[in-house]
């Protein structure tokens, strides 16, 4: 026995000799003949000291110990792939991934991309919306946009954006319609349940509390998604709750009025997340400082508000 690893050629026919459990088919993969992959397999056996396929009629089996062997074996693989990937991206100014939910790529990312674009011509920006936390390395992510609470974040960098508040958000002619806030007693009040997990909770029933309303904030349509909430309200179908990030825009160009004027601070907010190292990568800082001018320019949607910390407000 020996500790000396065999050669990376038998290790890699091995790799794909287990996952198609076929030689031949191994053999096309690697643009190899059958004949140099079982070579390969031989001498990785020789090295080991022990066989790790069953050879059968017009097939193979992993022995006990190939079953040990194989899964490290791909694993390996799957682990210098993804470190090849994002050394070549790290050298790729031209492409870059942003992550970030569905949500604020809907309301915050889509309606403002073309002045990136116009910006930015050289840059590819693409974007996976999803929830889901990607792994910078294996999903080839250069940024990610995520809503919490701030956090250290082992190997990442990480900058907060503006501070989140919620407040009742509806069309102007929903605004005639209720034009103070005992009014909402006979409105159709619009839920937002994607922050929901936040404790303590920024609702309705906490929005009433804070405006000393005794209005039922049980019923009504609700909705998982922060921007199916902002849809429904934009088509006239009730009041939302609107987050900030989320609303901004449309109260800044008139197709969504914030009448009560105050609002609750949030404990979380969004961040901009990326490698610790690459913030300062032209195109990532590009659009770091690109997104931050974003913001200002509806600045002052946040100071015609009277916002109160979520902290402050009377539990239920």
């Amino acid at each position: 026995m020996t500790d000396r690893l065999p050669p990376l050629t038998a290790l890699r026919a091995f790799d794909a000799a287990q996952r198609h459990m076929s030689f031949a088919k191994a053999a096309d993969e690697l643009h190899v003949t059958p004949a140099a992959l079982s070579y390969q397999i031989k001498s990785l056996e020789e090295h080991l000291g022990a066989p790790l396929f069953h050879r059968l009629n017009r097939a193979v089996a992993l022995t006990e110990i190939g079953e040990t062997l194989a899964p490290g074996i791909q694993e390996g693989f799957q682990t210098l792939s993804s470190a090849w990937r994002a050394a070549q991206r790290q050298m790729d100014d031209a492409t870059l991934m942003v992550t970030a939910g569905p949500a604020f790529t809907a309301k915050w990312f889509a309606p403002r991309f073309y002045e990136f674009a116009r910006a930015h011509p050289e840059i590819d920006l693409r974007f996976s919306a999803t929830l889901r936390n990607l792994d910078f390395n294996r999903d080839e992510v250069d940024v990610a946009i995520r809503f919490g609470l701030l956090k250290d974040e082992p190997g990442l960098w990480t900058y907060p954006m503006a501070r989140e508040w919620v407040t009742p958000v509806m069309t102007p002619e929903m605004a005639e319609r209720f034009p103070t806030p005992e009014s909402l007693k006979s409105a159709t009040l619009i839920h937002d349940e994607s922050i929901d997990f936040l404790r303590p909770r920024a609702d309705w029933a906490a929005w009433c509390r804070l405006m000393q309303l005794n209005i039922d904030t049980s019923h009504g349509p609700r909705f998982t998604g922060a921007d199916h909430s902002i849809d429904a309200a934009l088509a006239g179908a009730g009041i939302a709750l609107g987050r900030r990030a989320l609303v901004v825009k449309d109260i800044h160009e008139g197709r969504l009025v914030a009448p009560y004027k105050h609002a609750i601070w949030l404990q979380a907010r969004f961040r901009f997340l990326c490698r610790e190292g690459t913030q300062d990568r032209p195109h990532i800082a590009a659009l770091r400082e690109w997104m931050m001018a974003e913001i200002d320019k509806t600045a002052e949607v946040t100071e015609n508000l009277i916002i109160t910390p979520i902290e402050e407000i009377p539990p239920a």
